[in-house]
């Protein structure tokens, strides 16, 4: 494959401000960023909102309407709107923002895990907003939840408007859950598999367990059925995504998967991330798609067609 899909997820909802001072909060500081990103060579932006005044994930739609007209204006990138939100959402409050602006692609986990960070806490001493510590410590007690009726909601609600999902598959039996669906006939060929590796509760980043994704994928599927993608969390993101690169995956980058550029660094912005993966590939000779061209390899309905 010479034309490989760089996305970057933009801001997240797993690390909170004291984290970084890179990271995205305001609708202003996501649309710049976002732009950027494309502009440094993302085809495919994924977006989740904060509360601007202290950086609290949310999915109110009223704050996603506040960047998602300016990106669309100023870049022809693909709009990714999670469903995932945050692990302290209902499935109605992760929906929202997708529903009302019915977007090309959409994020949908693919099953319910353990999803944990509290570990990062033992680096901070000092925290700037009050609910920050709260959040990241009781993620020891947290569990995303995606069942298979949530799942199979998620589909429906949004079937009627064309969008299409980026399958985000964080262990070997989110695969089966997938190929579930597929069998039911809400999930159509052509889909667009996110391997999930490096988060705590999912599975691990270690190249055998990627080789067990693709190999799972291409049993259940086949090879020719869907695209498929690797992201990797913290200092796991760009030495794991290599390796994807090299098996013929596209790949995701951002500052919602590690905050850091190089070991011990952290980044300026996600652009800056995109630019190191986008020299990587160069020298294994690979070029970033496009907007237009992740369009046709995912199928997608346009950026007409949706309601931002």
């Amino acid at each position: 494959m010479a034309k490989i899909i760089i996305s970057c997820a933009v801001t997240g909802s797993a690390h909170v401000p004291t984290m970084s001072d890179a990271l995205p909060i305001t609708p202003e500081q996501i649309a710049d960023q976002s732009i950027a990103a494309a502009e440094a060579g993302a085809a495919i932006l994924h977006l989740h909102a904060r509360m601007p005044e202290d950086g609290r994930p949310t999915g109110d739609p009223d704050v996603y309407g506040r960047f998602l007209p300016v990106i669309r204006q100023a870049t022809d990138a693909v709009v990714n709107i999670t469903t995932g939100g945050a692990i302290t959402m209902t499935v109605a409050e992760r929906l929202a923002a997708a529903a009302r602006f019915k977007p090309e692609l959409c994020s949908l986990n693919m099953g319910s895990i353990n999803f944990a960070f509290f570990p990062a806490a033992r680096r901070i001493s000092s925290w700037k907003h009050d609910w920050e510590e709260g959040y990241v410590r009781n993620s020891d007690d947290y569990i995303f939840r995606n069942t298979f009726r949530d799942i199979a909601y998620i589909l429906e609600t949004l079937s009627d408007a064309g969008t299409r999902f980026e399958h985000e598959c964080y262990d070997v039996g989110h695969l089966y859950n997938l190929a579930h669906f597929l069998d039911r006939g809400l999930i159509k060929p052509g889909f667009f598999v996110q391997m999930v590796f490096g988060i705590l509760g999912g599975i691990g980043a270690d190249l055998d367990n990627l080789m067990f994704m693709k190999q799972t994928c291409d049993r259940l599927f086949g090879k020719d059925a869907y695209q498929w993608s690797v992201l990797a969390a913290g200092r796991h993101q760009m030495p794991f995504l290599t390796q994807a690169a090299l098996l013929g995956g596209h790949v995701r980058v951002g500052l919602e998967d590690s905050l850091f550029i190089e070991r011990g660094v952290l980044a300026v912005s996600n652009a800056q991330q995109v630019e190191k993966i986008r020299r990587i590939l160069a020298e294994m000779g690979h070029e970033p798609a496009t907007p237009a061209e992740a369009r046709e390899m995912l199928g997608l309905k346009g950026g007409d067609r949706v309601e931002f």
